[in-house]
């Protein structure tokens, strides 16, 4: 699967299906530098499309304190 970009959700599962595939590829192959650059495309896609801000600062607070 060679990809330039990952623009829809169907494209993405199909990366990430192929990423699973790809996980026991050894360094060094072809296979390998495949697994790279989908990961690479999918953190890509994943920034785009579904972005993690921060905590606000009393959610930080409350996570922190029932970690103790």
């Amino acid at each position: 699967m060679k990809r330039k970009v990952i623009s829809n959700e169907n494209d993405y599962q199909k990366a990430l299906l192929r990423i699973e595939d790809l996980m026991s590829a050894k360094e060094g192959t072809v296979e390998f530098k495949e697994l790279e650059s989908l990961v690479a495309l999918v953190e890509q896609y994943e920034k785009k499309t579904c972005p993690i801000g921060l905590p606000s600062p009393a959610a930080a607070k409350q996570f922190r304190m029932e970690q103790q």
